[in-house]
């Protein structure tokens, strides 16, 4: 989005306004940052990032450069006007101290400093300063350098001049070495700082953001740069699929002061991904500003329709999930007051975004249809589909759901469930194959325990409407045995498994299937991975025996440390190629016993929505070019492979 109409504010000592103080920040960091683990760590970075940013917005800023030391500190450097270096009145200190020493300080309480601003609350500076062992400013401003050091929060020096830079040059450097008595881990991960970096340079059209890790030799270095702002981010999702119409759809402007950017394209998939942004904020739970775009939608392509004889008169309108059936769709709006609602403050409450989305992308949108009749007819042609395929899927449904009241046997027949009624208690195992299935029921604990074998792979929903998946055996079992529903449907109260356990072989075809199996949840049950209960069961790969004693190991380093404990003389090792040649008493003791197996929780970052939808694209999709890059950019971190 252009930045040269938005107003340049002033922006003095006198615009960083004084909330309160810091004290609170080191005895509970996650009231700030969300957590002290990894994310948090991450978010550390993400916090003075988002103040260059916010320079980026107002007009002043082109180059941001964040570099990992080979410390694992970070060095965040821009060039805008440079944090104030004068004397705050209010404060008496020099206002680039107030922005790191106390909390709820900055150029965007209403000061003036900044008309719209990304920084999360404001209090980035100072809670990233809080949590450091130590953090240095420097500020180039009026041909001087100026520096100021700091500990733990507390001030070391006066701010002081210590060099002269060309008079022309502006900014702000920030370098800090989070405290590792506040973190449970401290080694930044290059691939997570990537992915934010370039959406955030997606969404600041023309900003050119380098990501630099010096502990690598040699250096790995990643610029990104779009000057098609969020247009290329939506060709970059739909890099795994393939676009009806060569055109990104692209709407702006600025109505009761929200300004507003919205890309869309349709592809030949039959999911939607339709993401939200406030002030470069992702919202994973969309809001008022999604729920404009929709709105807009909706109703431009029915009247659209409508007036061109796409519809017949005596069909219905189409639903909003037909029209954006296999759309990719950036929203991305400035406002200078975000109001969040919701316990995790990620959907948008201003009622002033909805009309002015709505009416942007109505008055846009209606035009570019105008223009060209023959995206618009792929589009009405591909809703029209959807819609038949959604009214078949209805009556599958519905079908289901008649079977099930009349002859009163909701659940699958293979399924062997538990007794145990209470939802707490009860796990279900999803188990490859009969034979393993069979072991799997001779093993389990039956009074908390339920097995559904599952026939060879199931269907990939990636490439399947909804009448495909409600007809498709294996899923229909995995719906019923939930006890859930499905989409729209959903009701997590219902859930009659409090873990839902994917047990699979730990070999290649295992983890294909592990792999469909996570795109259905993902896809049509998301809130299951989000509150925590699918798991992937983690069989051992090696039996080692000697003298009548069994070790088992779940890789090469563990069987290395067993072998390097017992000695590697006169062992039997077994390598096992799959759940099927343990009995049931093995199964039980490595994989299934509460007391001694390892499970591993599937968790996603609904921060990073985005590039997982990528991933399952990339991963499931038709094409095959991305997938191979994929899997060759990863090849390294492979470990396991049964060649």
């Amino acid at each position: 989005m252009s930045t040269e109409n938005m107003e340049k504010t002033e922006y003095g000592a006198d615009q960083i306004q004084i909330l309160e103080g810091l004290e609170a920040v080191r005895k509970r960091p996650g009231m700030y940052i969300g957590s002290t683990s990894a994310r948090g760590l991450h978010h550390l970075v993400y916090e003075i990032v988002d103040n260059s940013v916010d320079e980026a917005l107002a007009g002043y800023c082109k180059n941001i450069d964040v570099t990992i030391n080979p410390d694992n500190s970070i060095t965040v450097i821009d060039d805008g006007r440079g944090i104030p270096v004068g004397i705050n009145h209010k404060s008496g200190l020099p206002a680039v101290e107030v922005v790191f020493t106390v909390l709820h300080a900055g150029g965007k309480f209403g000061g003036g400093g900044y008309k719209v601003s990304g920084g999360l609350h404001g209090v980035g500076a100072s809670v990233v300063n809080a949590l450091s062992n130590w953090l240095e400013v420097r500020v180039y401003h009026d041909g001087k350098v100026y520096f100021q050091r700091y500990e733990r929060g507390k001030t070391m020096n006066k701010l002081e001049v210590i060099d002269t830079c060309p008079i022309e040059k502006t900014g702000t450097e920030v370098r800090f070495l989070p405290d590792d008595t506040m973190f449970e881990e401290t080694v930044y991960d290059y691939d997570v700082l990537k992915t934010r970096l370039r959406e955030t340079a997606f969404l600041t059209k023309g900003l050119r953001i380098v990501l630099r890790d010096l502990r690598t030799d040699p250096v790995v270095e990643k610029a990104f740069h779009y000057e098609g702002g969020i247009k290329e981010f939506v060709s970059y999702l739909n890099k795994s699929k393939t676009a009806l119409y060569p055109d990104i759809i692209y709407c702006e402007g600025e109505r009761d002061g929200v300004l507003v950017e919205v890309a869309m394209q349709h592809n030949d998939s039959y999911q939607e991904n339709t993401y939200g942004f406030v002030n470069n904020i992702t919202t994973p739970e969309g809001g008022t500003h999604i729920v404009g775009f929709r709105n807009a939608l909706t109703k431009t392509f029915n009247e659209y329709a409508r007036a061109n004889k796409l519809l017949k008169d005596s069909e219905p309108n189409l639903t909003g999930e037909d029209i954006r059936e296999g759309m990719t769709a950036i929203v991305s709006i400035k406002i200078e007051e975000p109001q969040f609602e919701g316990q995790t403050k990620q959907k948008l409450g201003n009622s002033e975004a909805r009309g002015a989305v709505d009416n942007i992308v109505s008055t846009q949108l209606e035009l570019f249809l105008e223009q060209n009749p023959a995206v618009a007819k792929t589009i009405v042609e591909k809703s029209l589909l959807s819609q038949r395929a959604r009214e078949a899927a209805r009556k599958a449904r519905d079908l289901t759901r008649r079977k099930s009241a009349l002859d009163g046997m909701s659940l699958p027949g293979k399924l062997a469930d538990c007794t145990d009624k209470d939802p707490k208690n009860c796990e279900i195992f999803l188990v490859e194959g009969d034979s393993a299935g069979g072991s799997a029921k001779s093993a389990r604990s039956r009074a908390t325990q339920a097995i559904l074998p599952l026939r060879g792979k199931i269907l990939n929903v990636e490439k399947a409407r909804l009448d495909k998946i409600y007809a498709n055996a294996e899923i229909k079992a995995m719906i019923t045995a939930f006890g859930t529903g499905i989409h729209d449907d959903f009701d997590i109260t219902k859930l009659r498994y409090d873990k839902i356990i994917i047990m699979t072989d730990a070999d290649v075809d295992g983890a294909h299937i592990d792999t469909l199996m996570l795109t259905f949840l993902y896809r049509f049950m998301p809130e299951l991975i989000k509150q925590g209960h699918v798991y992937l069961a983690q069989p051992p790969l090696f039996k080692i025996e000697k003298n009548k004693k069994v070790w088992y190991a779940y890789d090469d380093d563990q069987m290395n440390q067993i072998l390097n404990e017992i000695g590697r003389g006169d062992n039997k090792i077994q390598r096992y190629k799959g759940l099927g040649e343990m009995d049931a008493e093995q199964l039980w003791e490595t994989t299934m016993d509460p007391e001694r197996r390892v499970l591993r929780r599937v968790v996603f970052d609904e921060e990073y929505s985005s590039e997982i939808d990528l991933t399952f694209n990339t991963l499931m999709g038709d094409k095959v070019e991305p997938r191979r890059d994929f899997i060759e950019e990863r090849a390294k971190y492979a470990n396991n492979l049964d060649i």
